[in-house]
Order: C-alpha cells, then sequence, then structure tokens
C-alpha cells in the first residue's frame, strides 16, 4: 500500500518506520528536515520537505485515491485541514487524523475522517484504522471461544440494521456515531463511518469483512 505520513514526530515516525518494514511504499512529510533523523538511517521509504496540505506536494508524494493518508503533526488545525485535502481534493478514504483536542473528534467524524488521539497506542491504533489486521481482537474470553473486535462501516453495508446482523454471527454490541457511543438495538440502522464494537466466534474472525459486505451487498 502507498502511505503518506504527514509529520515526523515521535508517532509518525513510528509509523512510517513500522510500515515501511511490513513492505508498504512510505513517503513522510514534515515541513523540518531535522525531523527526519527520528527515521533512521535504515528507513526504506522516502522523505520530503514542505506542508503536508500542499496540493502540489502531496502530488510529488505520489497521493492518488488508493493511498493512506496519516495526518500526526503537533497541530489539530494542520491535521483536519490536510485530512480534508486528502479526502476532498483527491478522493482518499483511507484517511487518519490524530487530535489532541477530543471535542474536535465530532469535526473529523462528520467527514467520515477516523481519528487518533494522544495516547500510548496511537501508533499502533493508527496502523490499524488504515491497514486492518482481520484477526486483531479488541478482547478475547478466558475460553478463546468468542472475541470482541472493533470496525469502521464501509458503504456497501451501510443501511444494514443490527438484527440482520447478527443473523449472520455478528453481536453489535455498540455503535459509535459523531462522538457519540450508544449501546445496540436490533433496530438500529448502521451508517457509512459507523464504528461498530462486535462480539464474534473466534472462529469467523477472518470472515467479519466479508460478513459486512456480503450483508450491504443484498441491499
Amino acid at each position: 500500500m502507498h502511505v503518506i505520513v504527514v509529520g515526523c514526530g515521535r508517532v509518525g515516525s513510528t509509523i512510517a518506520r513500522e510500515l515501511a518494514a511490513e513492505d508498504h511504499d512510505v513517503v513522510v512529510v514534515d515541513r523540518r528536515s531535522e525531523a527526519f533523523r527520528r527515521l533512521g538511517s535504515d528507513f526504506a521509504g522516502r522523505t520530503l520537505t514542505g506542508i503536508g496540505f500542499d496540493r502540489d506536494l502531496l502530488q510529488s508524494a505520489g497521493i492518488t485515491e488508493h493511498s493512506a493518508v496519516l495526518a500526526v503533526t503537533s497541530g489539530d488545525n494542520s491535521n483536519i485541514l490536510i485530512a480534508r485535502v486528502a479526502r476532498e481534493t483527491f478522493g482518499v478514504q483511507r484517511v487518519v487524523a490524530r487530535i489532541y483536542d477530543p471535542k474536535r473528534a465530532v469535526i473529523y467524524e462528520r467527514l467520515g475522517i477516523a481519528t487518533v488521539a494522544t495516547v500510548a497506542w496511537t501508533a499502533a491504533r493508527a496502523i490499524r484504522l488504515v491497514v486492518p489486521d482481520p484477526t486483531a481482537t479488541d478482547w478475547i474470553d478466558p475460553t478463546s471461544r468468542f472475541a470482541l473486535v472493533e470496525r469502521r462501516v464501509p458503504g456497501a453495508a451501510a443501511g444494514t440494521t443490527v438484527a440482520e446482523l447478527a443473523e449472520r454471527g455478528l453481536g453489535v454490541t455498540l455503535v459509535s456515531r459523531n462522538s457519540q457511543v450508544r449501546l445496540a438495538a436490533p433496530a438500529t440502522i448502521i451508517q457509512q463511518d459507523d464504528v461498530l464494537h462486535i462480539m464474534v466466534a473466534t472462529e469467523h474472525l477472518d470472515s467479519i469483512d466479508h460478513l459486512l459486505l456480503h450483508e450491504g451487498s443484498h441491499r
């Protein structure tokens, strides 16, 4: 996957190194060239010095609608601007923005932009949002029969009810929408970019995304 990481601080450099180590095509952007020292001499990706929301610079970074963009600079305003340019100008769907002020999360979510807060697991969560691991879990029961996972709803699954997903073996417990989290009711209709917390049998972990898309494709 082609990934553009804007911001080469502690989080950005960690994300860039991990993705490059997994053989993704990584370009790191920062306005300060000295920031690239964090990447180390063995970094396999590219670096560009400049402002992350500059359209010409993003084009130089090779941005396309199939890219992933992570805006992880030290400023909320810059991150939301970078995310909006990536989403609205270049049609990028895999966009993640780091936030410092949690109250601004609703702004991002209304634009369909995933957010990560400034906590210790920021880098790992940001990577998971743009490069999902189908078998990653947030919790697993002591018998290893059931697991709790988090998924962002793709457009193809929008309009499906929680009850319909339950018939497919996906037990939706919580729905997060516009920074509001609610318990899932059978009649709840899920929308694109909702974040679902789903209880599922561990034997079906690798088919969750297929089940979400399969259900939506029949509507």
